[in-house]
């Protein structure tokens, strides 16, 4: 199958680019299409660094300056943007150009980035559009759906979808995002501190990890794009935007990682990156943390201070190995067929029988959805 496959337009499709989650989709998307012998072609930045069949170049450095001048993402995460940008007006005129020159009949439009890929889908209708992994909390428009998590996706259908019947949901899927296990180490031996990795602020509730820091008397180490706020005192240090490298040096020593969000989660890949290091998850308990953080395995869901305090005491006893064991199985080998098994079954409307489409030369169905 050939697959055009959209970049983050404010953005630099790359490995680095981790404060991005949106980003590291496509990166991983990308690399998981290649694994599985798809023809890819990435449109984005100029100094994307992708696993690809093809990069195209729709935006280069003097727009995202021009756009978002004296942003350095290394140290700064993502820029403020709009659609109106100049990052953005480039991506649209040239993208939409491109992929005219390059499409065949048949061909899918991947759009990671929901409503902002949307005006290149128009401009082509007789592509295949699949918003390829819905984390955003709404707008989602695409006939064809992939969520990051069960939640995200009864969020996107609403309560009216509880009491009406729809022949919608045949072609939603649920397939977590994935990761690059060479990216993270394991390690069973934990030091003395906790972990907050990520977005600074109240939603991923750095308030309740710093008051939990003062309250158990532990060490909090925080690493992420920082609130002018953000306290520094004996229990809780900050240490600044976390490189790859550096991600991995915290996540595999903390004998715990905090995620405290408080609001519904539509996956939160900070979670799993902790796993894959052999690191328990002390979260809130809602969201995609109901779905992937396993209470009393993997780590620990709480409602209240009292549950994350008790979490905190008794996080030694989580096993290290069933925390990786799990992380695992979100790997970019183990998530990839899930997409083709996906892709296939929407190909079918176009050619096949859809929904009744047979296939006798298939053994088993074992890989057909997360498990």
């Amino acid at each position: 199958m050939r697959f055009h496959v959209l970049a983050v337009p404010h953005t630099i499709t790359d490995p680095e680019y981790s404060s991005c989650a949106f980003t590291q989709k496509v990166v991983k998307l990308c690399t998981m299409l290649m694994l599985e012998g798809h023809e890819v072609i990435h449109y984005g930045h100029a100094l994307s660094k992708v696993e690809a069949t093809s990069h195209v170049t729709v935006v280069d450095t003097s727009a995202l300056e021009l756009s978002y001048p004296g942003h350095d993402w290394r140290t700064q995460g993502w820029p403020k943007f709009n659609y109106g940008d100049i990052a953005y007006r480039e991506f649209y005129k040239n993208a939409i150009r491109e992929i005219g020159e390059r499409k065949q009949p048949g061909d899918f439009l991947l759009c990671p980035f929901g409503e902002a890929h949307r005006p290149i889908s128009i401009a082509h209708p007789d592509l295949i559009p699949v918003e390829s992994g819905i984390g955003y909390p709404s707008g989602s428009w695409a006939p064809y759906r992939i969520f990051e998590s069960h939640s995200v996706m009864a969020a996107h259908a609403g309560p009216k979808a509880v009491e009406f019947a729809s022949n919608d949901f045949w072609y939603h899927a649920v397939i977590p995002n994935s990761f690059n296990l060479k990216e993270f180490e394991f390690s069973s031996l934990k030091h003395d501190y906790m972990l907050f990795l990520g977005r600074v602020n109240m939603g991923k509730g750095i308030h309740i990890a710093t008051d939990l820091a003062e309250r158990t008397k532990t060490l909090l180490l925080v690493a992420g794009a920082q609130d002018p706020w953000m306290p520094d005192t004996e229990y809780v240090k900050y240490v600044g935007l976390a490189s790859p490298k550096k991600r991995c040096e915290l996540l595999k020593y903390a004998k715990a990682t905090i995620c405290a969000s408080t609001f519904m989660e539509p996956f939160c890949g900070v979670q799993i990156e902790s796993m894959i290091s052999g690191t328990p998850v002390i979260s809130s308990n809602w969201g995609a943390f109901a779905e992937y953080n396993k209470h009393g395995s993997t780590g620990y869901r709480c409602n209240t201070m009292e549950q994350f305090e008790w979490a905190v005491r008794h996080v030694h006893k989580i096993r290290a190995h069933t925390c990786r064991t799990w992380g695992m199985k979100f790997s970019n080998e183990a998530i990839a067929p899930l997409y083709t098994e996906f892709f296939k079954s929407v190909k079918d409307i176009y050619g096949g029988k859809g929904f009744y489409e047979p296939r006798p030369e298939r053994k088993n169905l074992d890989r057909v959805c997360f498990q």
